[in-house]
């Protein structure tokens, strides 16, 4: 990915960050590449994420999925990083095959989908480190029910992707099960260049080589100065312009098929960087869509929001058809990707002119290898931030107290987090 952090120059936005105060930010982002460098080397938890290029077997994974290779649909049981980056990756990519992603636990919503599809023809991937966490748990026994109830042997149609022990792997070992190994030291939001990430795209026949190599390629580019290096410039500028009052970050991809990309940037920067009353906010919108609906808000409302535009130079196109219509005519010598050019063209330009800081991120176009080059690229300029926050970003204290609270309200154990929902204040308005 290229990075163009221009329009968050102070000389353009406010708030802004000066040519002359990043050069002093560099020598942070040098000591924090030594630390991340050195983290890499130990495959220290967390920073081990940053060696999945060069340790992922894709080979391994498509053995796994073989014997599903035939499915018209798959269905991915996760919830949070195990079902995001997986999500974004075919998502951003077309393939026959329909992606079912059960990442929520509403009752309606998960009945309406497997009535939906032909569990004869589909596989199922359950996704848990621990093998314990109670959303895709539950999911994964409402599924296997209805299998059962539609006569299909589930147990010839499951991949399990767990940590080397727990709930999870002794169910893949008691029944023969396809087992893929959640990798040490990789926090789930990270996880999407393992094979928490890269079942889905196997079955669907992606090439998962040029994603990895593409991961490689970003991960090639680390040097210690942001300068040099797109993801530590993204990074250090989204650091530097939180600290100056943007404390919101909208991600804006101009691409349907990154949609779902800006939902998994939306967790990594969340629970990586929010800790200690610190991180920016991430908003998740899409260009075109949210420029009539959003931008009113990021132009004219207060100045404490960043704009990332994420944007493929090359794409495919389709001309718009003329028309007798004199007002519209101009359309007729144009194509719809000249449109969304434009339209991304002019809302950048927008923000500039009304001195809003906002960063272009480019790829070449959507494909396997720009792809895992921009996934990686966030993970690493995550890490960067969090290096520059001096808060941990590969935690999640708020997430476990939340975890805790409902496995006791669900009488998985005596946990005192569940007491303090029984001592919610209450102030009821009602008709």
């Amino acid at each position: 990915m290229d990075v163009d952090i221009g329009n968050a120059l102070a000389s353009v936005a406010s708030p802004g960050i000066s040519r002359e105060a990043l050069e002093r930010l560099d020598e942070r982002v040098g000591q924090a590449h030594e630390r991340i460098e050195t983290g890499r080397e130990n495959h220290e938890h967390g920073y081990a994420a940053l060696n999945l290029p060069e340790r992922t077997d894709p080979d391994e994974i498509r053995r796994a999925v073989d014997p599903v290779a035939d499915a018209e649909a798959l269905i991915t049981i996760g919830i949070g990083g195990s079902a995001l980056g997986a999500a974004t990756i075919v998502d951003a990519l077309e393939g026959d095959t329909e992606m079912v992603f059960l990442d929520n636990v509403d009752p309606d919503w998960v009945t309406g989908r497997l009535e939906s599809l032909s569990l004869a023809e589909t596989a199922i991937n359950v996704v848990s480190k621990s093998g314990t966490t109670a959303e895709t748990l539950a999911n994964f026994l409402v599924v296997r029910d209805a299998f059962e109830a539609a006569d299909v042997d589930w147990t010839e149609r499951t991949i399990v992707t767990t940590g080397e022990t727990g709930p999870l792997s002794d169910l893949a070992e008691r029944h023969d099960l396809p087992k893929l190994r959640v990798p040490d030291g990789v926090p789930g939001r990270f996880s999407a260049l393992s094979p928490v990430g890269m079942v889905a795209a196997a079955v669907a026949g992606h090439d998962l080589e040029a994603l990895l190599e593409g991961a490689q390629a970003e991960a090639e580019s680390l040097s210690g100065s942001l300068f040099e290096c797109p993801a530590y410039a993204y990074g250090a500028t989204t650091y530097a312009l939180d600290s100056r009052g943007a404390g919101i970050n909208a991600m804006v991809p101009y691409a349907e098929s990154l949609e779902t990309y800006a939902e998994w940037f939306a967790q990594l920067w969340a629970e990586s960087l929010g800790k200690d009353d610190l991180g920016q906010t991430p908003v998740r919108a899409l260009g075109v869509t949210d420029q009539h609906s959003q931008l009113q808000l990021y132009r004219a409302g207060p100045r404490d929001k960043l704009v990332t535009f994420v944007a493929p130079r090359d794409r495919s196109d389709r001309t718009i058809p003329e028309t007798e219509v004199e007002e519209l005519a101009y359309l007729g010598d144009s194509t719809l990707g000249e449109l969304l050019e434009a339209e991304f063209e002019a809302t950048e330009a927008s923000l500039a002119a009304a001195s809003r800081p906002n960063v272009r991120v480019e790829l070449e176009t959507v494909d396997e290898y720009e792809l895992g080059g921009l996934l990686y690229g966030m993970e690493v300029s995550c890490v960067l931030a969090g290096e520059l926050y001096s808060v941990n970003a590969f935690n999640q204290p708020a997430v476990e107290w939340a975890k805790n609270a409902t496995r006791g309200l669900l009488g998985g154990g005596e946990f005192a987090e569940a007491d303090a929902v029984a001592e919610k204040t209450t102030l009821r308005v009602e008709r």
